[in-house]
């Protein structure tokens, strides 16, 4: 099935010894699918997990608690709840990075390569709508995606940026209690899943990648509190990228010290393999607590938007509540609601100079004379039961399909005003009910054609 380079297989019989004639066998077999369950929607306990399990015949992934093998028959990513934010299709190994993390609620917590999404909406889960998650992508398109994801997955305490370590090492340079460098890498756990790109893997491509990775690690290091753990993977099996990378960085760093190293390998379990390594910053002596978080006077124009978003809470919205303790921000005309814990970075003014894609949840928009239109990342970040009024959509009727695609919906003549349209009481979207019609406000971008 695969015609894997002689120069890698080479590399594998020397690494894996015995264990390698398995190893090949293991591209012979079909590989995995695998889904991880969304927390922030779905806790411990609903019952909507169970609606899941039988539609998709789930099994669960060891290493992840919310980690799921789904059939072959079945085709979850274009299923509503997919679009609902109900869970996120992903590779099984790459789901026991984030496991290893173990971020906590109330922490400022950093996935330093994060597109396309998995880990930090998976990071985004464990820390339960609390703390800060800062989310970074260098490559504007891989940007996009990612902050797509956190969008569809509900998440209100994230930041997307797009900056490269050196920028956010300079910006917040001891700032974070955990850290996630899921590292670019040369990718031979993909083979199986994309074989396109097996012609591009040489020894070059890895000493390459290896070189690359040690220009980034050390400024993962460095945005590390002391005290704080940092999570070095890969999706690669070459000893070069990984623990011969780890060696290197202890040297250099002993500040750090290796609490954890594993490998996931497709031969002893299923899914595509991984490296993960837990290190831990030594903490120092006299090490001071945070300082208290602390208000800061709103501007005229963040208290006008503040009052214009209210109101419409108020009538379209009433039972959301934002999170406690947080800050408006106002970015032309929208309106952004950024987690207190951003004073843990230095507060708003630490985003300066640096290319934010999403600074915390986005609210809406202010329009002329203080009309506010409510984004699609609120719609997503609340429950349908917020909402004054909802549209009820059917998982199997034709209305979700005609919801997704962007077209309008009969609506009672009497029906007015902003509401959510909802499939099995999970949001899809916004829209505003005038003259008989639902007028869909699901983004442009968003819609299944």
């Amino acid at each position: 099935m695969y015609a894997l380079p002689p120069l890698f297989v080479e590399q594998m019989k020397e690494q894996l010894g015995a264990e390698a004639e398995a190893f090949f066998r293991s591209y012979e077999e079909p590989r995995q699918s695998a889904l991880r369950l969304n927390r922030l929607k779905l806790p411990e306990g609903h019952p909507m997990r169970k609606t899941l399990a039988a539609l998709f015949g789930l099994r669960p992934v060891p290493w992840c608690e919310d980690g799921y093998f789904y059939a072959d028959s079945v085709r979850p990513g274009k299923h509503p709840f997919h679009y609902a934010g109900l869970y996120y299709i992903q590779e099984p190994s790459a789901m026991r990075a984030a496991e290893v993390l173990d971020p906590q609620p109330g922490e400022v917590v950093l996935d330093l390569a994060a597109a396309p999404g998995g880990k930090t909406t998976q990071i985004a889960a464990k820390m339960r709508g609390q703390g800060l998650l800062v989310a970074n992508e260098i490559l504007p398109d891989r940007a996009k995606v990612l902050s797509e994801n956190v969008e569809r997955l509900g998440i209100a305490n994230a930041l997307v940026l797009q900056a490269s370590p050196a920028q956010l090492s300079a910006a917040f340079a001891g700032k974070f209690d955990r850290v996630l460098l899921d590292a670019p890498c040369s990718g031979e756990g993909m083979f199986r899943k994309d074989p396109d790109i097996i012609p591009q893997w040489t020894p070059r491509a890895v000493r390459f990648c290896a070189a690359r990775q040690r220009d980034i690690l050390p400024h993962a290091a460095a945005l590390l509190k002391p005290g704080g753990k940092l999570v070095y993977s890969t999706c690669t099996f070459n000893t070069l990228e990984n623990e011969e990378n780890i060696r290197w960085f202890l040297e250099a760093h002993p500040d750090f010290e290796l609490l954890k190293e594993e490998r996931l390998w497709p031969h002893r379990g299923e899914g595509e393999g991984h490296y993960i390594a837990l290190l831990a910053k030594k903490a120092s002596a006299g090490e001071t607590a945070y300082t208290a978080f602390r208000s800061k006077p709103l501007s005229r124009p963040e208290a006008g938007a503040m009052q214009a978003f209210e109101a419409f809470a108020a009538q379209d919205l009433p039972g959301f509540r934002l999170p406690e303790g947080g800050q408006p921000l106002l970015f032309g005309e929208s309106l952004f609601w950024l987690p207190r814990e951003i004073e843990r970075l230095g507060g708003a003014k630490s985003l300066r100079g640096l290319r934010v894609l999403r600074p915390g949840l986005q609210l809406g928009d202010v329009r002329a004379r203080g009309r506010f239109e409510p984004h699609h990342a609120l719609a997503m970040a609340a429950s349908a039961d917020d909402a004054r009024l909802v549209v009820p959509l059917s998982p199997e009727g034709p209305e979700v399909a005609a919801y997704l695609r962007g077209e309008t919906l009969p609506a009672p003549a009497d029906a007015r005003g902003w509401g959510i349209a909802a499939v099995a009481g999970f949001p899809l979207g916004w829209v505003k009910a005038s003259g008989g019609l639902y007028k869909n406000h699901r983004p442009k971008g968003l819609r299944v054609l």
